[in-house]
């Protein structure tokens, strides 16, 4: 029976969104007005199926599921898109990285530098492919992921340094992988949304050039977890909370202070000097509020700010866009935002 529960859940997955909305007729979460979409529901109770309620898997199974989701249910990087594997400078030697671009042999490109989300502990160059790809395309820009060094194996702040260090070596040598260091924008989801932002208060304290853009794409912002959408929805699809506090506690080490700015970076003193934002937030995750946050912090500082709401949807459902029609959606409009910023 459960297997047969699981096909089916497996098949409205699959199914149009028009069809998914019949399945779910009356029967679709609302948390504080905010009515899940229907595939959004559909993948969260695949991955309910898929999961052992109360039991956290170990950190080569979780490795290994985000992958699976990558596979499974986002789109590859399109054709028309170019990739090679470089390397670039981290804060403890060369880190792997992924260039793609849809015109390989021009010099001096508008570029994105990616860092990829997984709560600090996964994810990888490979898992966010795809997205990267599609970024490349639409926003008409060269593309630069960074696998930067991951929790338990490199605890904080290697993942913040190594991002840093590979910010530096793309402003000071630009012509190595031919960015124009005047057209330089900056992304991550989730945990790579957070070292984002991590990024940008390491910059201003630093005294360095900013970007020309940041885009946010569900950020962790505040380690202390005590926002109201943290509390509503705890037993959220895909993301509950208490598998992000199994992150945090992976990430950071003994008696880590968790009001340092570079771990919660809605604290940072240097917002006023941080450059325009996109922030897209997923009504049906517990970083909901932390998203907006850190949109607000921003704008009362005086940043530009375009924020992306998708009420009904989940946490990683810009990785899901091979059965989420939104996913799809959301990274069409960053990516036109983007190529605005970038001129």
């Amino acid at each position: 029976m459960g297997k047969l529960k699981m096909l089916w859940t497996l098949a409205v997955v699959q199914m149009p969104e028009p069809l998914a909305a019949l399945v779910f007729a009356g029967r679709r979460r609302v948390v504080d007005g905010r009515r899940i979409d229907p595939k959004a529901q559909a993948l969260g109770a695949l991955f309910d199926q898929v999961r052992v309620p109360g039991v956290t898997p170990t950190l080569a199974e979780s490795r290994a599921s985000l992958r699976l989701l990558a596979e499974k249910f986002d789109r590859p990087c399109p054709a028309s898109v170019t990739r090679r594997d470089i390397t670039v400078p981290g804060a403890a030697g060369d880190r792997p990285g992924r260039l793609y671009d849809t015109d390989p042999d021009g010099a001096m490109r508008p570029t994105l530098l990616f860092l990829h989300g997984g709560g600090w502990v996964q994810g990888d160059l490979e898992t966010h492919d795809g997205l990267c790809g599609q970024i490349a395309l639409e926003a008409g820009c060269r593309v630069i992921a960074l696998d930067y060094r991951l929790a338990p194996e490199h605890k904080f702040p290697a993942g913040p340094d190594d991002v840093l260090a590979a910010y530096r070596a793309l402003r000071e040598r630009p012509e190595a992988w031919g960015v124009d260091p005047t057209r330089l924008a900056v992304a991550g989801d989730s945990a790579g949304g957070n070292l984002t932002a991590v990024l940008m208060h390491d910059i201003a304290a630093a005294g360095l050039p900013m970007p020309r853009a940041q885009l946010l794409i569900y950020p962790a912002v505040d380690a202390r977890m005590q926002t109201r959408t943290m509390q509503e929805l705890r037993q959220a699809y895909v993301l509950p909370v208490d598998r992000i506090g199994w992150y945090i506690d992976q990430y950071l080490p003994q008696g880590q202070d968790r009001l340092d700015p570079r771990l919660s970076p809605v604290l940072s003193p240097h917002l006023a000097a941080q450059p325009p934002a996109c922030v897209i937030v997923a009504g049906h995750d517990p970083l909901w509020d932390d998203g907006l946050m850190q949109a607000e912090a921003l704008e009362q500082a005086g940043v530009p700010v375009e924020i992306l709401r998708y009420p009904g949807q989940i946490h990683i459902f810009v990785s899901a866009r091979r059965v989420v029609p939104q996913g799809v959606e959301a990274i069409s409009r960053a990516s036109v935002w983007l190529q605005r910023a970038l001129g």
